[in-house]
């Protein structure tokens, strides 16, 4: 199994610490903060555990405080409702003795019903396009302007449907596309494959706001940083098989932003929706 998918995969193995609480930690105490698509799975996780039937539909996720990488989180859940076909669970994040995440999340059992699909963004395919990340990734650099998380081991293969966004000099890109899998297969727990749909959702929404302005995620002038996540889950999925990550921002205003995000199927199924605000801060001098 590769290094990237065995870390991620630990990372979502919680430790049971008493009922109704888990603790989970973070693979690189060297960063300034936790990776919030980290702690969104793992209090997805920790939810689940405490699940007995049905998989989770929709997700609705606060984050209050900064993360500290150096200590482990504690995920506390709350049972709010065991239903016949609705199972419904509140997980509070919290480190230093204050919360840093709260989630909200609902479980379904399957019924039948309608059906329908949107299709799909008309893109190539993920075999057709360069595996730059994983590339850059290996040799352990992409140059000065690659993004340092981009070349951390994080467990997911990514493929850029256009340039990379550090590759850019166009002066606005209204849309981010881009394949995504898991780099290694993953067990058949539809809990796992969700919860590693939650981490990558993370990646790159926030950047999507800012790339509509020319502007580079990563650039010191600002501050950007996901205020809240949402997310429903349609349709049963496999995170090691090639989802497309469609995802554009409509509007931003007051140092906010928000950015919708569609995972496909190669088939061209919608699988999952995400939508997230994120905060978009000129720095300040000084």
């Amino acid at each position: 199994m590769p290094q990237g998918i065995a870390e991620l995969l630990r990372l979502l193995d919680l430790e049971t610490i008493e009922v109704n609480i888990f603790r989970g930690r973070s693979p690189d105490a060297t960063r300034q903060r936790v990776f919030g698509g980290q702690v969104a799975a793992q209090a997805l996780v920790a939810a689940g555990r405490t699940v007995e039937r049905g998989r989770v539909h929709s997700l609705h996720a606060y984050f209050l405080r900064p993360g500290d990488p150096t200590v482990p989180i504690l995920y506390d859940v709350d049972r709010i409702r065991d239903g016949r076909s609705f199972t419904t669970r509140r997980v509070v994040a919290i480190q230093h003795g204050r919360a840093i995440f709260n989630l909200h999340c609902s479980f379904h059992s399957d019924e039948d019903g309608i059906e329908h699909d949107d299709p799909a963004p008309a893109v190539p395919g993920p075999d057709g396009l360069d595996g730059l990340v994983e590339a850059q990734r290996a040799e352990g650099a992409g140059g000065p302007d690659v993004p340092p998380g981009f070349l951390r081991p994080h467990g997911l293969e990514l493929r850029f449907v256009s340039q990379p966004p550090w590759e850019r000099r166009d002066p606005g890109h209204a849309r981010e596309q881009l394949w995504l899998r898991a780099e290694g297969p993953l067990p058949d727990d539809p809990l796992v494959h969700a919860a590693v749909a939650t981490f990558a959702s993370d990646l790159t929404l926030v950047d999507t706001i800012l790339q509509r302005h020319g502007v580079t995620p990563w650039a010191d002038e600002f501050i950007g940083a996901s205020l809240d996540h949402c997310m429903w889950f349609h349709r049963p999925f496999r995170a090691d098989h090639w989802l497309l990550y469609d995802q554009h921002s409509p509007t931003a205003h007051g140092a906010r932003g928000l950015a919708f995000g569609s995972l496909y199927t190669e088939a061209g199924h919608l699988v999952v929706s995400v939508a997230q605000e994120g905060l978009v801060r000129f720095r300040r001098p000084g």
